[in-house]
């Protein structure tokens, strides 16, 4: 499951560079770490401007920093908390303003509260959907004027875990009903020329985060779950920006209101099975 939740007081925005007139602009949510730095990283070498919110400021100044160097682009990024309606809210505004266009929109953060279900409590739920299925929404509402005006189209990340059943049931039910958000908004949206479409990555190998740490203190039980793959190997991030890349691109304008697997044809979601 994906962590990189976005959730955080703000520390005001940060901007390197300068947008070019014809530049392609995108906006993606928790893009300075994980999978959203892998996302930001591609899009601007395809020549993106890239706004992004995230965590904590010194994520977002390295990925700011590694643009700017790599890629020579414009890198806006705000630290705030996803769950917060009205600060996010103000971010897609301000990234459509500074950017002077919104070509795409990414909703990577997410996270789930709680454990299993005796150690839940209703809050935990309520967070949950609110990271992954309120924030997106609410994302999409403030940029669908934009994207409407360049024939733009929005991407959101759910999870194996929304479709291949697995505890915690608030992640899994949550990154399922996001799933359906995107085949429904896909359809509201459509008239006005927007594609939305749903991402849903198998477990990631990412440094720093669980199932690396699996690897490192638990050796043996991370060797069987490698045997959930066909490949024997999990999910490259790298793999999952590329398709999220290509559904923002030109190349799937026949491609709405889908939900793309990216998982390496993993079986079961969990180390500890179904």
């Amino acid at each position: 499951m994906d962590d990189t939740d976005g959730r955080d007081g703000g520390d005001g925005p940060h901007e390197s560079g300068a947008p070019g007139p014809a530049r392609r602009a995108m906006i993606v949510t928790g893009g300075s770490r994980g999978l959203g730095r892998e996302v930001t990283l591609r899009l601007a070498a395809q020549g993106c401007d890239v706004a992004v919110c995230g965590r904590d400021t010194a994520s977002l100044e390295a990925v700011a920093k590694e643009v700017h160097t790599e890629y020579g682009r414009t890198l806006y990024t705000e630290r705030l908390d996803v769950t917060d309606d009205e600060a996010l809210a103000a971010f897609v505004r301000s990234s459509a303003a500074r950017l002077g266009r919104v070509d795409g929109l990414v909703t990577v953060a997410g996270g789930v509260r709680g454990a299993d279900l005796r150690d839940t409590e209703p809050h935990d739920w309520d967070q949950t959907c609110r990271l992954n299925v309120t924030h997106p929404a609410i994302a999409l509402r403030e940029a669908a004027d934009h994207l409407a005006g360049t024939g733009g189209s929005a991407v959101l990340v759910s999870s194996i875990s929304g479709w291949k059943p697995a505890p915690p049931a608030q992640y899994a039910a949550a990154k399922a009903a996001q799933i359906h958000l995107a085949a429904s908004l896909a359809r509201e949206l459509g008239p006005r020329g927007i594609r939305v479409n749903c991402v849903s990555p198998g477990s990631m190998l990412i440094e720093g985060k669980g199932w690396a740490r699996l690897r490192d203190e638990e050796p043996r039980a991370y060797r069987e779950f490698e045997k959930e793959f066909p490949d024997g190997r999990l999910v490259d991030p790298r793999d999952v920006a590329e398709v999220i890349a290509f559904l923002l691109s030109d190349g799937a304008r026949a491609v709405n209101g889908a939900n793309i697997p990216v998982d390496g044809g993993q079986n079961a979601p969990s180390a500890y099975g179904y």
